[in-house]
């Protein structure tokens, strides 16, 4: 069997790291403690996304065994696995209805909501915004619709739901044992993990007309390790069976082609995506051509 020791190794230094920050780092440093442990989560989370691809093995059961345990608590693998391939139409990406991952509303639905939600999610809209707003409407609205499924009793919800607490009931007894309050973990860990996840998540896409221009390039940031290298996000999308210690050496190999494929959609770094867009929105809302009328 084919293993990709790169992320096996990895894997075993974040969960070192995490475990290292509270068991050795909270007692002296809290604060400290709490930083190291957001990263590490962080990292978890770009981890399960490289797992959930077929890595770092090619047993699927093996590779979810890997990232089981959710320092992250609130999205279960499987239910993390089945939408973001879903994502993986590239077809359908920006699709306020196909796409799981899009940012857009449609606009018909877009003018019937109140003005203090409009005004919510014009403010997320912004880097600053995602930030700070994307980890709660991301977690509340991911959480109704998964209330939804497990009342209908959607194929395979339940279950990804139960194995996700299994996966969490390790991380709340670490938490109490090294005596880290669970709010305190949830508001700084959590919360500021999925904000630097939205670093990333923030521009990867945008409608243009050919899929391959609606996935972006940010060509050097130190952020790429944490993110494992999905900031070249274009040849993810083209070659998402590519481990992530191998998307520079691909994307290098051929940048001209790259540039030409995603339609120059490249930042040179995320502090330029920070000053275009900290406090101003890049794209709005509403999708800007499809389902701009509501359909019979």
């Amino acid at each position: 069997m084919k293993v990709e020791w790169p992320t096996v190794a990895l894997t075993v230094v974040t969960y070192g790291l995490w475990i290292a920050a509270g068991a050795m780092l909270w007692p002296a440093s809290p604060v400290l403690a709490l930083v190291l442990m957001t990263l590490t989560t962080a990292l978890h989370s770009s981890l399960v996304h490289e797992n959930l691809h077929g890595h770092p093995t090619r047993k699927r059961w093996l590779n979810e065994v890997l990232v089981a345990v959710n320092p992250g608590l609130v999205y279960p693998y499987r239910r993390y696995r089945e939408t973001h391939l879903r994502h993986h139409h590239d077809a359908r990406l920006t699709d306020p209805f196909e796409d799981p991952e899009s940012y857009y509303k449609a606009a018909w639905r877009y003018r019937q909501m109140p003005g203090w939600l409009r005004a919510v999610l014009q403010a997320n809209n912004t880097l600053v915004g995602r930030m700070v707003l994307g980890p709660v409407l991301g977690g509340a609205g991911f959480l109704a619709g998964e209330v939804r499924g497990i009342w209908r009793n959607a194929p395979g919800i339940r279950l990804a739901w139960l194995l996700n607490l299994l996966g969490c009931l390790p991380v709340i007894a670490a938490l109490v044992w090294w005596g880290i309050p669970v709010w305190l973990y949830l508001v700084a860990v959590v919360w500021g993990s999925l904000a630097l996840i939205s670093i990333r998540t923030f521009a990867e896409h945008r409608w243009h007309e050919t899929p391959e221009g609606r996935t972006i390039i940010v060509e050097r940031s130190p952020l790429s390790l944490l993110f494992l290298n999905n900031n070249l996000h274009i040849v993810h999308h083209k070659l998402p069976g590519a481990p992530w210690y191998r998307l520079p050496h691909l994307y290098h190999e051929q940048r001209l082609e790259w540039l030409a494929i995603n339609q120059g959609y490249v930042y040179p770094n995320y502090w330029a995506l920070f000053r275009a867009h900290a406090l101003h929105r890049k794209e709005p809302v509403e999708h800007p051509v499809l389902y701009r009328e509501r359909l019979p």
